[in-house]
């Protein structure tokens, strides 16, 4: 593999946005606006009739329609999908926050996977795995070679099967084997830690099922190790999205109740919709509020709200609302850019369609497609300025996006990124390894936290000297 693609493939590990999703998990039966195409229809029929009967070797119905499916959707935009049997599984599994492994965080370092941090409680939490552990070999196959997904498939499974693991431990130089039996996990997508007395940090790296309640669990536990929380960052780095009524809650937490947080607009009548901040708004399936134990003082407290390249879809709603009522500082950098709605509908017990039903708008109108939110403080990933940003994908790089206006491209954008991964491309083919990855978020070396925390203490901020608003880019002419 090349340097260049060897570059690209590293730096877009954590680059793809999640879906914005609302689930309709029920049947649904037809409803249309014109009538069947039926001369498409019997061509389709025709074209699957030639392939059962002609084709050089048997073809699997069920796949054939499957795939028809498929390119069907998959030609709409990035984010329309069919799921299959297996497809459904894993976004199921995404969604809910639950998967069977052996429960680490990970990243990866000198080819080898890098644990960030083993979940509490996680079988590899019990087996003594430290931060920072490099897995070089799971079960009989060498990780070098592996891409990050390869090897996360890899260490899933059923639950109760072994997986062996060899991990090296650089602060010993030492390697050594360890067995782990997998067991159903329930990921942490919620962190948070005072920084120092009464500024506080809290990080949300998904929005899943259980984020709200893991939210306010943090937020209680920050408030009883200070009642008298001066400041607050609330870091959405890299946070991909996930369900909209995840980004509802959370929006409500600092705001007023029944602002707006966040409006839908599209083709049907259910597509066009207002969200408030309102336990009505988001509290699936009735329950009590997570939110209702949250301090007073969470409404009032100076907020910062930290965002990247890599914030989209729900972390997006969550900075655009609490910029629009001016509740928060946004800091970071321009974000993703993924304003559509995608809604899941289950077509049989084990597929289902997932469709863009509507786009999103901020509460003072804005559409963010394929452009963003655009911070209020730009700031660069290091001291020394920004090592990765410029090639990290974003919903305008991808095909078929939804267009956002006339605007014409950003040609000044696109030539900054590939003079950067030439840089990139130039240091990697010297050194024939990655460049150095970035402190890990929360940590002392993190310079945008520490940036937001000047913010927060009315200390000089470093702004960037590089950044420039990207503009919207329309859907390119196909």
């Amino acid at each position: 593999m090349g340097a260049k693609l060897k570059v690209a493939g590293w730096v877009a590990l954590g680059a793809m946005a999640g879906a914005l999703t609302t689930m309709q998990l029920q049947a649904n039966a037809r409803s249309s606006l014109s009538p069947l195409p039926l001369e498409e229809l019997q061509q389709l029929a025709a074209v699957f009739g030639m392939v059962k009967s002609d084709y050089v070797e048997p073809v699997d119905e069920k796949k054939l329609i499957n795939d028809a499916i498929s390119g069907m959707v998959a030609g709409l935009d990035p984010h329309s999908q069919f799921f299959d049997k297996k497809s459904f599984k894993e976004f199921r599994e995404g969604t809910t926050g639950k998967f069977v492994g052996v429960g680490i965080e990970i990243g990866m370092e000198d080819g080898l996977v890098k644990i960030v941090s083993p979940i509490e409680g996680s079988p590899a939490f019990r087996a003594g795995l430290k931060s920072g552990d490099l897995i070089s070999k799971i079960d009989d196959t060498f990780v070098k070679g592996l891409s990050l997904d390869q090897a996360v498939k890899r260490m899933r499974g059923e639950p109760n099967t072994k997986v062996s693991l060899t991990i090296f431990r650089k602060s010993e130089s030492r390697s050594f084997p360890v067995t782990i039996v997998r067991e159903e996990i329930k990921v942490q997508s919620v962190r948070a830690k005072m920084v120092e007395p009464g500024y506080a940090w809290i990080r949300v790296s998904q929005f899943q099922d259980r984020t709200v309640d893991d939210f306010a669990k943090k937020l209680e536990e920050l408030y009883k190790q200070d009642p008298n929380i001066k400041g607050l960052v609330l870091d959405l780095r890299n946070d991909p999205g996930g369900l909209l009524e995840g980004a509802v809650a959370i929006s409500s937490a600092f705001l007023p109740r029944d602002v707006e947080v966040v409006s839908t607009n599209g083709q049907i009548a259910d597509s066009k919709a207002s969200f408030k901040a309102n336990p009505d708004y988001y509290l699936r399936r009735g329950g009590n509020d997570p939110l209702r134990r949250l301090p007073a003082a969470l409404k009032t407290v100076p907020l910062v709200v930290l965002v990247n390249e890599g914030s989209a879809s729900a972390s997006e709603i969550v900075a655009g609302a609490l910029q629009d009522h001016h509740r928060a500082v946004v800091m970071g950098a321009q974000t993703f850019g993924k304003g559509s709605v995608q809604t899941v509908r289950q077509l049989s017990p084990e597929t289902a369609l997932k469709i863009t039903t509507a786009r999103y708008y901020t509460p003072s109108g804005r559409s963010i497609q394929a452009k963003g939110i655009v911070p209020d403080i730009a700031l660069d990933e290091t001291a020394e300025g920004n090592v990765f940003a410029a090639l990290r994908m974003r919903e305008a790089d991808l095909e078929k996006h939804l267009g956002n206006g006339p605007e014409e491209k950003d040609e000044a954008r696109e030539k900054a990124r590939e003079e950067a991964r030439a840089k990139l491309e130039a240091e990697f083919a010297k050194k024939n390894e990655p460049p150095k990855p970035l402190p890990e978020f929360g940590s002392g070396e993190d310079f945008p936290l520490l940036q937001a925390m000047n913010q927060l203490k009315g200390k000089p901020v470093a702004v960037s000297k590089t950044a420039t608003e990207r503009k919207a880019e329309a859907k390119p002419s196909e």
